[in-house]
């Protein structure tokens, strides 16, 4: 077995999920809970066909964030892995629909931050070991931190 790491490259005002799925409809039924859930989002998906013709499916509204979806997708290269880039919308915002998305397997991450994909390869294929979401924490909130999570958790909307 070898290991990599896959930096993901995607815009810095987007957030993205990285999960898994096992099915080729997951693309779709992706593609409809972005809409459903968050129609003011843009975004693009693409997901790791792990049998057959072995593609990256792609899918969204945005022209831009779909090719940069695949472009992530096809690095990571790990059967069945998905990935969404989104603007204008938070995961937070979709979230929960995606992990209820029959399909859906599990989610590694759903961030704004760097990111690094962990791969593992072996004769079969690759597939995804973790995330390196962010960077290392350098402390731990003090009171004037504290006042400032909350100032902004409310300003953006998130609490009252």
């Amino acid at each position: 077995m070898q290991t990599s790491v896959v930096m993901l490259d995607f815009p810095a005002d987007a957030n993205i999920i990285l999960g898994m799925t096992h099915f080729i409809k997951s693309v779709e039924d992706l593609y409809e809970i972005m809409v459903n859930a968050a129609p003011q989002a843009q975004f693009g998906l693409a997901f790791c066909e792990a049998s057959q013709d072995r593609l990256v499916r792609v899918e969204g509204n945005d022209q831009e964030l779909k090719q940069l979806a695949a472009k992530n997708a096809l690095n990571i290269g790990a059967g069945h892995s998905f990935l969404i880039i989104m603007k204008n919308c938070f995961p937070i915002n979709v979230l929960n629909d995606i992990k209820m998305c029959r399909e859906v397997c599990r989610i590694f991450c759903a961030t704004a931050n760097p990111v690094n994909v962990l791969i593992a390869e072996t004769d079969l294929g690759r597939g995804i070991i973790g995330v390196v979401d962010g960077s290392t924490p350098v402390g731990i909130e003090d009171e004037a931190a504290i006042t400032a999570r909350k100032e902004f958790l409310r300003t953006i909307g998130y609490k009252r």
